[in-house]
């Protein structure tokens, strides 16, 4: 695995959207035959085929020849950031800037000072009301920051400053704006980007993304620095693996939910009955029948592939006294007995032995007993589609900043082991 491959797709996918089409174009060009939502479903023994939802959720799937377990890897396609608001433009003293809110649980302070673009989909007016024209853009240039206070205006922001989300992290957008003189600055060019007039843009679902690019680290190059580590690393990892299946038996699927970040209970996230739904059409299509469907489900496997959090060595004592996955130590494991992680002692077996019988290196997560962890799909996917199931992930620093920091080798294993999972 390439670290320049992996750092080359972060940067086709600075929106859940554009995750989805990157993940699509790399299905196409392997084999895969795209499927539509809304079609009666033709499948055969030996197909490999995928579905995209909604358009920020993707589901793919290569057919066995003969029955057997199902075997999953699923991951997010969202990431923390700012969302512009439908009707964004604030003017003050000439200054425009830009309504946003914020998505998902980010570290404020990383997304100050930085050049900002946006990226996502546009909804435009059609003939019929109900199929709107959609059309994805990307600036791809910065188009806002969010300036930083002058400390000599904020004497103790180093001691710790609580960021009010509506009024301090306004991304500043434009000069020359007159007050309140109805011009639509954003939406103005949001509309040219689009291609139509602005009373024909009905609405947007636009994401603001740092556009620095990501890099090697450190001075063997044995890091990576970039934006949306979390969750693209696990994103790319698992459609490698798909991509290199070739099930004798079985089905292997690759699941890429949307919304994680905020709970993953949407039509299109992992807390929706959208993917037990999709099983069930996979059989009805193949003439398997749901019975056979539960069956295969119950000897099969779910990877949930996620970062995890690694030893810091400026906060040692933030981390479990005898669980300490560090940068670089091979994929990490990932248990609670909360359940917020979704493994079980067989599951953990299962993992831990495939990482042992093909030289993988692997490592244990496990939250000190006083610290609140995060949590996953997992545990959310696996009880609406019932599976034995195990949390895994890289092991990264600054996870939910606005530039996260990981190993170079643990993609790699990463990527080995949903390779191995899937064959």
């Amino acid at each position: 695995m390439n670290a320049q491959n992996l750092l080359e797709f972060i940067h086709q996918c600075p929106s859940p959207y554009y995750t989805v089409r990157t993940l699509a174009h790399m299905l196409t060009a392997a084999g895969f035959q795209e499927l539509d939502l809304t079609d009666l479903w033709e499948l055969e023994p030996g197909g490999r085929y995928f579905v995209k939802i909604y358009g920020t959720t993707l589901i793919g799937f290569a057919v066995g020849k003969k029955e057997g377990p199902v075997r999953i890897g699923a991951s997010h396609t969202d990431f923390p950031c700012f969302r512009i608001k439908p009707q964004p433009e604030i003017s003050k003293e000439g200054y425009g800037t830009l309504n946003v809110e914020g998505y998902g649980g980010m570290i404020v302070s990383t997304w100050m000072d930085r050049p900002l673009s946006a990226a996502g989909m546009v909804s435009m007016a059609g003939p019929d009301p109900f199929h709107p024209r959609m059309q994805l853009i990307d600036f791809k240039r910065p188009v806002a920051i969010i300036p930083s206070l002058a400390i000599h205006m904020n004497r103790t922001v180093n001691d710790g400053y609580a960021w009010n989300k509506q009024k301090d992290v306004l991304p500043l957008a434009a000069l020359g704006v007159e007050k309140d003189s109805g011009t639509h600055f954003f939406r103005s060019l949001v509309a040219r980007e689009a291609g139509c007039s602005e009373t024909d843009l009905l609405s947007y679902e636009l994401s603001l993304y740092p556009v620095e690019a990501g890099c090697l680290l450190g001075l063997s190059d044995e890091f990576i620095s970039s934006p949306r580590l979390d969750n693209l690393t696990s994103v790319k990892a698992v459609a490698d693996g798909l991509i290199a299946s070739d099930p004798e038996s079985g089905i292997s699927v690759g699941a890429f939910f949307d919304h994680e970040e905020v709970g993953s209970r949407t039509k299109q996230g992992a807390g929706s009955l959208i993917f037990l739904q999709v099983l069930e059409r996979i059989y009805a299509a193949l003439g398997r029948g749901r019975e056979r469907l539960y069956a295969d489900l119950g000897a099969g496997f779910m990877l949930s592939v996620d970062v995890a959090h690694a030893f810091h060595p400026n906060y040692g004592d933030k981390c479990d006294p005898t669980h300490k996955p560090v940068l670089g130590g091979g994929v990490v494991l990932k248990e609670s007995a909360s359940q917020s992680y979704a493994g079980d002692a067989e599951a953990v077996g299962v993992i831990t032995g495939l990482c042992r019988q093909h030289g993988i290196p692997c490592q244990t997560f496990v939250n000190r007993g006083d610290i609140a962890g995060g949590s996953t799909l997992g545990s959310i996917a696996s009880a609406l589609v019932p599976i034995r199931t195990m949390d895994i992930g890289v092991p990264l620093l600054a996870m939910h900043s606005a530039r996260e920091t990981m190993g170079r080798a643990d993609q790699e294993a990463l990527t080995r082991l949903l390779e191995v999972f899937f064959a």
